[in-house]
């Protein structure tokens, strides 16, 4: 029996698999203490985030950008027990970092305009909106972009940057909105009886509110004669229902109360 050669052996062992074994138990508890931190770590931020009232929908996205943060943080970490360079290693995940940041810089600036839009809410689901040249109901708010549907029931879905970016008419955040028609009044008919007229019965139209009361009032004078205001308020739910309600209102009035139909007149003069 060769005794050197077995000499050899255990001195080998001693000097590289020993080391090696021991590197490599130390990185299985490093990976399994490091689990068990990041999940509380989330676990706790999670919490905390909740406490403070934030979006659901934020908190699931923070809370995996964490989780994957200190993922990295902890491969890194093993990987240094192991004698490798993590030095390196970092730099070229911040330069990948870096170019992947520039390549999907839209995805990021929508990415944050979606944050915004849940943090400060200017619009919520449900709510009847003008914006990035789409008007319609709210319908989703995601973290890249929302879902509108439009009132002829087409679903539009915008970049969450070009919304937030744009202005934001939201019909839904105040209690009621005015409803803008107008009535033509021939010559000839009582303005001010007109008037008493309509505001008596837009007034009686469903869901027109007592307050502010409807305002008829005159706008113009033109060929045809006079042009009245008609601007009953109503909830934004009911808006529409209101509109062509009070258009009826108008015509039922006009008819009752024999309103000729207005037309341009033009007086002729002979200068001879």
């Amino acid at each position: 029996m060769d005794f050197n050669a077995l000499a050899d052996l255990d001195q080998l062992i001693l000097q590289n698999l020993v080391p090696f074994g021991t590197r490599l138990l130390g990185a299985i508890v490093l990976w399994m203490l490091g689990g068990w931190v990041i999940k509380a770590v989330k676990a706790l931020s999670r919490r905390g985030m909740s406490a403070r009232g934030l979006d659901a929908t934020l908190i699931e996205y923070l809370e995996s950008t964490i989780g994957v943060t200190l993922r990295i943080l902890l491969v890194i970490a093993v990987l240094s027990l192991f004698g490798i360079e993590t030095a390196s290693f970092a730099a070229l995940i911040a330069a990948a970092g870096v170019a992947v940041g520039m390549a999907w810089s839209g995805l990021l600036a929508n990415f944050a305009a979606g944050v915004f839009l849940i943090l400060f809410r200017p619009i919520r689901v449900g709510d009847f909106i003008s914006a990035a040249g789409i008007t319609g109901t709210v319908n989703e708010i995601g973290i890249f972009a929302s879902v509108i549907d439009q009132p002829d029931n087409v679903r539009t879905v915008v970049a969450n940057n070009k919304l937030f970016s744009d202005n934001i008419i939201n019909y839904s955040s105040n209690a009621y909105r005015r409803v803008d028609l107008t009535a033509q009044l021939a010559h000839g008919v009582d303005v001010h009886a007109a008037i008493a007229a309509l505001k008596t019965r837009v007034a009686q139209i469903p869901n027109v509110v007592a307050s502010p009361a409807p305002d008829v009032e005159i706008l113009e004078f033109n060929a045809a004669g006079t042009k009245l205001v008609v601007r009953p308020y109503t909830h934004n739910k009911d808006y529409w229902q209101v509109y062509f309600d009070t258009n009826k209102v108008i015509l039922a009035v006009g008819g009752e109360s024999g309103w000729p139909i207005p037309a341009p007149h033009q007086v002729l003069r002979n200068s001879a």
